[in-house]
């Protein structure tokens, strides 16, 4: 989509990699989304819980969807581009090239997706050391971080890939590389997913104890060090190649990246919400948890002092916001297992027949079913007797236990559109109990958290954000701009492009768009759910 308003404003890009697809923003200096773009990117599974995809694919899409939102622009307003995306590992050899991560040598197969799981085994190993890098992931490392992925590297693929391997990358410091040709690192990413620490940097005992010694040699070269905080200018800006590449001017601003859910939490954490009469008004951020709700979710809190949660990733250090400590929750799979429960059913050719002639999304469908069918009773109850266990892809929090399977408890004979509905909506309060078993797990260890504050494709399902609201028993706060993540992407190259003092300030200002306000007329169900009785 494009605006017709071209006034000689500021302009400035995020570019969100996700999961399935790269998405692209044009934001204005006031927080407005001008313009947007998709595309999909690919994802191999060669065998179970293996999953890769290709760097060269991904810079691909980044192009595409970057040109698509700069169409009719004039490139001299466009004065900063972020980036952010999913934790995965992108292997190149020591001439930046792509390098194949699989048994097979296909080498356009160069990244191990944050959702794979091959290296059980060797995270089970290095929690086994109990290092003390590892009180700060929550008291276990998961699979989803590095250090098990890089040593399952050297153990499966040495001669092919670790030995040749000249460096490694979080994806969003490749995208960062890729467009401007500086190698360093962003702080978030390193923190969150490396095991650095922003005080003392690297700890060499925990990469010689997990035998992954290799990589302390020549200061870290390998996988970083150098190290820049979220929206620091990131080399000299966009290199000759890369402008061209992406449509845009030779210089701009790039912002050091973010993960993608950490995107999110700087376009949402602090949004203006007053007028509402919400628990966390007049109070500080740290009353908020933002839940970036998509293939997987993400649930974010922060504090001015380190809170050590028992399965709760963290205490990071200005990983997303500066001078405040992050704390990340999250499930491994939420969109993605609705997905999975929705089309494995007998009734799911129907629901599509259905949904397509009353044009509508099939969820929107079968939100519209469960009305019809719940009579008199809160939609709720229908599953009174039905209930999902959601850890069909391992725990990710609180629990930290990858071996663990979903199941379902109380199912029928019946296979018709009644069941299928019935199936989905006991999913989605699975999903939501697992909210709030992250949230309470927080306050226990010592967050004040009383409001979500959500986004991501899954906060555009109401019934999704009402059984939040009903099961946390807490409200969930909606951004009038649905597109955090990339409002977030865009902030960093705001923060780069120096039109802005700092990367609070960046965030507070496209707040000002973004947030629940009651002065500019919103009614409180237009931005947000209430628990229901």
């Amino acid at each position: 989509m494009q605006s017709e308003n071209l006034e000689l404003v500021n302009y400035y890009i995020g570019i969100d990699v996700g999961t399935a697809s790269v998405r692209a923003a044009l934001v204005d200096q006031f927080g407005t989304l001008v313009a947007y773009a998709e595309q999909p990117i690919q994802i191999w599974a060669p065998q179970p819980d293996h999953y890769e995809q290709s760097s060269d694919d991904i810079w691909a899409a980044c192009c595409t969807v970057t040109k698509k939102v700069v169409r009719g622009i004039d490139v001299s307003q466009i004065r900063g581009l972020g980036f952010d995306a999913t934790c995965s590992l992108v292997v190149l050899d020591a001439h930046f090239k792509p390098l194949a991560v699989n048994s097979e040598g296909e080498h356009k197969r160069n990244i191990i997706l944050w959702m794979d799981h091959r290296a059980a085994d060797q995270v089970a190993r290095i929690n086994g050391t109990r290092h003390r890098v590892l009180c700060f992931v929550g008291g276990a490392m998961s699979a989803e971080m590095q250090p098990p992925k890089l040593l399952w590297m050297k153990e499966n693929l040495r001669e092919s890939c670790w030995e040749k391997a000249g460096y490694f990358f979080d994806l969003p410091d490749f995208l960062s590389w890729k467009a401007t040709g500086a190698t360093a690192r962003s702080l978030c990413t390193l923190v969150c997913k490396w095991t650095y620490s922003s005080e003392k940097g690297w700890d060499d005992s925990f990469w010689k104890l997990v035998g992954l010694e290799d990589l302390v040699a020549n200061n870290y070269a390998k996988i970083g060090n150098e190290v820049l905080t979220p929206g620091a200018p990131f080399g000299n800006g966009l290199t000759s190649e890369a402008a061209e590449a992406l449509g845009l001017a030779k210089g701009t601003a790039v912002g050091a990246s973010l993960i993608d859910a950490h995107a999110g939490g700087i376009g949402m954490i602090g949004a203006r919400v007053q007028g509402h009469n919400l628990p966390c008004e007049n109070q500080p951020i740290t009353s908020r948890a933002v839940v970036i709700c998509g293939t997987s979710s993400c649930h974010m809190a922060i504090s001015k002092s380190p809170v050590f949660v028992p399965g709760v990733w963290g205490p990071y250090d200005s990983a997303m916001v500066p001078g405040f400590w992050l704390n990340e929750g999250g499930q491994s799979a939420t969109g993605k297992l609705i997905e999975h429960v929705v089309q494995g059913h007998a009734a799911f050719p129907e629901l599509q027949t259905k949904s397509a002639a009353s044009a509508e999304s099939i969820y929107t469908y079968l939100n519209g079913h469960l009305d019809l069918i719940k009579k008199s009773l809160p939609v709720g109850f229908l599953t009174v007797d039905l209930h999902v266990w959601p850890d069909f892809h391992g725990n990710r929090s609180p629990l930290a236990d990858i071996t663990l399977k979903g199941m379902v408890v109380g199912l029928t004979l019946s296979q018709g559109l009644d069941d299928l509905a019935l199936i989905y909506l006991a999913t989605i309060q699975a999903i939501a109990l697992g909210t709030r078993h992250i949230v309470e797990t927080m306050q226990a260890a010592g967050h004040d958290v009383n409001t979500l504050f959500m986004c991501g494709g899954l906060s555009k399902n109401p019934l999704f954000v009402q059984m939040h609201a009903d099961i946390t028993g807490m409200p969930v706060v909606l951004a009038h701009e649905v597109e955090s993540v990339l409002t977030g992407a865009a902030i960093l190259g705001a923060c780069a492009s120096k039109d802005f003092a700092s990367l609070q300030a960046t965030a507070a200002t496209v707040a000002l768009s973004t947030g629940c306000n009651g002065e500019n007329g919103e009614s409180w169900e237009s931005c947000a759910a209430k628990p229901q009785g």
